[in-house]
This record gives structure tokens, sequence and C-alpha cells, in this order.
């Protein structure tokens, strides 16, 4: 019989990739399964293509991603102002910032970390129960929301809570950590709407504008386990994409990992106790008509025995009417700055994510207006 074409990785063209994710996916045992089984060689489906991998090491010329702090944020005058500023360049210059006295306890941001982890240390039966799969509505466990759309597996189980606009049944969230799933939403709601003004006001708004145009409305709280991986170099904890939505805000326990791509260079977000983290999502770059920037970020496969616990909550703009078209906003635009970007519906953002596994910026290339 004639020989088998074989990739850079030594596979055959001919593997059935679709019959091994169904195995990995109906044995409803997640990475950390794996992981606690103390394989030494990962699964098939979780081995990336060289393109796809970091590059070696090599230094980085940033110590880090912006880091703004919120102490002053209800001086009226200079303080405030000053914040607005540091932001607007961030979400410019970065797409991406630390936000260091906040006002969300740090107890609060322990409990959360320390209950989601502890629902990945319960035995795998237990954990299996919950196991789903399921993206559009409710409560979700599983590994990878892309699993079966992408080219190959990133080293991580999720769980994903709807919180808004329709709230997910509060005795379907695992016990772990239901509690702080509904306090943790309470208490990012008010970071996220607070970021929302001093981004609004740095566009020239008023503070309000983003959430009186309905940006905030949609809320997805989502708990990402990276546990210890036997071959990071072979793939990804999660693999590079821009976020679709509006704003994101996360914060990890003290592994690593997490990279925003500046540039040429991939810098690393260095664990700050304390800290939360937040990002431009794609809709904001087209409704901004191009002033904040969503950029690549990833996260490596965790090469420690500890895994990394990062909790992150989605912002993005609500259901509408189907008919709503979603654009730059209007008081934005002049004849000195025109639209760079067509209007959408929501089924039309929604078919965008949903049709693939995770990419970079597809939906702005999408809605670019060429020049």
């Amino acid at each position: 019989p004639p020989a088998r074409k074989m990739t850079a990785v030594g596979m055959t063209t001919d593997y059935d990739r679709l019959k091994d994710v169904k195995e990995f996916d109906e044995a409803r045992i997640g990475v950390k399964g794996l992981s606690d089984s103390g394989i030494t060689t990962i699964p098939r489906i979780f081995i990336h293509p060289p393109e796809n991998l970091p590059a070696s090491k090599s230094p980085s010329s940033y110590d880090g991603i912006p880091v703004i702090d919120l102490s002053d944020i209800n001086d009226a005058v200079q303080g405030r102002q000053q914040i607005v500023r540091q932001v607007k360049e961030a979400a410019k210059e970065w797409g991406f910032f630390q936000l260091i006295n906040h006002g969300v306890p740090l107890t609060a941001i322990n409990d959360t970390i320390s209950a989601f982890k502890s629902f990945h240390a319960e035995p795998l039966e237990s954990r299996a129960k919950h196991y789903v799969r399921g993206e559009l509505s409710g409560v979700t466990y599983t590994s990878n929301n892309d699993l079966y759309r992408s080219k190959a597996a990133s080293w991580h189980d999720y769980v994903q809570v709807w919180r808004a606009p329709e709230t997910s049944a509060v005795d379907e969230i695992p016990a772990a950590f239901r509690e702080e799933v509904v306090a943790w939403d309470g208490h990012v709601t008010e970071v996220a709407e607070r970021v929302a003004e001093m981004l609004a006001e740095g566009l020239g708004l008023h503070g309000g504008r983003l959430k009186e145009l309905g940006y905030l409305e949609s809320r997805l709280w989502v708990g990402f386990c990276y546990p210890y991986c036997p071959q990071p170099d072979l793939t990804v904890g999660l693999s590079h994409h821009t976020d679709p939505g509006v704003l994101t805000v996360l914060v990890q326990n003290e592994v690593g990992g997490l990279q925003v791509k500046h540039g040429e260079e991939w810098v690393d977000v260095k664990p700050i106790k304390g800290a939360l983290t937040v990002n431009v999502g794609d809709f904001l770059q087209i409704v901004s008509n191009g002033e904040y920037n969503s950029v690549q970020h990833r996260v490596l496969a965790n090469a420690n025995k500890e895994p990394r616990i990062s909790i992150v909550e989605f912002f993005n703009f609500g259901i509408g009417d189907g008919s709503k078209l979603y654009g730059p906003i209007p008081e934005l635009l002049s004849p000195e700055k025109p639209a760079l970007y067509r209007t959408f519906t929501k089924q039309e953002f929604d078919q965008n994510f949903y049709s693939k596994g995770l990419d970079s910026k597809s939906l702005v290339e999408k809605l670019r207006i060429e020049g």
C-alpha cells in the first residue's frame, strides 16, 4: 500500500482526530483527570503544530503590562483625570492593564480562587457528575469550549456560568464555588462599570455612555483550571486569540502563564497579589472606532505541579431584537474621523465566534472598511 503522508510532528494525515476527541470528551475526566492519572505523554489531540507553539523564551523588553492604581479615583479633579488618561493610553497602546486598589476585598479574591481550586481537587467521580458541554446558556463544566471546532485542543478545563441577561440557576452551579460565583459577579461588575466610565470619558463621552448603550448587559463568569502538563513544549494552555466582546476582567492565582502580544513581543502578565487584569475586546475596538485595541493573548501550558487558576468575567452587549445594528458610536464620527468599520448584527457577531475555534480579530477584519 502507498506510504501515508507524515506531518512535522510525525502524524499521519489519515489520523481520525474526531474519534479521539469524542473518546476524551465522553470519558468526562477533563485535562485535570489526565494530569492526575500520572501520564507522562499528552494525547495526540493536544499536540499543536510547531508554528502555533511559543518560540524559545527570550527576555522581553518589558517588565509587564501597565499597572494602574485606582486609589485616587474619587478625587474629582486631578486624581480621576490622571487615571482616565492612564486607562485610555493602556487601552489604546496595550489593550491590557492591571488594576490595584480597585475596591474588591482581598478576602473575596482569595475565597473565589480557593473555592474554584477546591472543586478541581474533588475526586474525579464527583467532578464528572457536573461535566456537560454547552455554550449559550446555563452552567457548563468541560474541557475546551471549542474542542470540536479547533484543530488542536489546549491544556485546560473550564466552568462557565451565565450571569446576565439570563441568570443560570444557582443550584446548577457546583456547590464548591456556588456562593463565590454570585459574590464575585457583584464585585467585578462594579469594577467593570467603573472602568467603562473611564473608557467612555477617555473617548470624550459622558461616563455612563457605554452602559447606557447596553454594552455591559451580558455577563459570563468563567473559571479556568490549567493543571500540570507533562509536555508543556508540545501544547498550550490556551491558544493565542483576542476576546470578542466589550471588556474582560480577570483574577489569577500566583502561577503565571498569561502572555500579551505587544508589537512583536510576547509579554508576561506577572501575577500581582490582589490585582485585577482588564482587557479590551474586539467589540469595544469596533465601537470606539479603533481608539481602543483588542490584542492577542495566550496562556502557556503549565509546567508547575500547582494548577494555575484564573477567574474571568466577560462583559458584552445584550441580546437586542436581532435586527439592531452595532458599529462605531456616532458621537465619535466626523468628516475628519469617518467610520473605520461597517455595522453588524448580533447574529453576525455570534456566527463569527461560534463557527470556529478561538482566533484573533476575525470580526474586526471582516468589518473593516477599506480606505
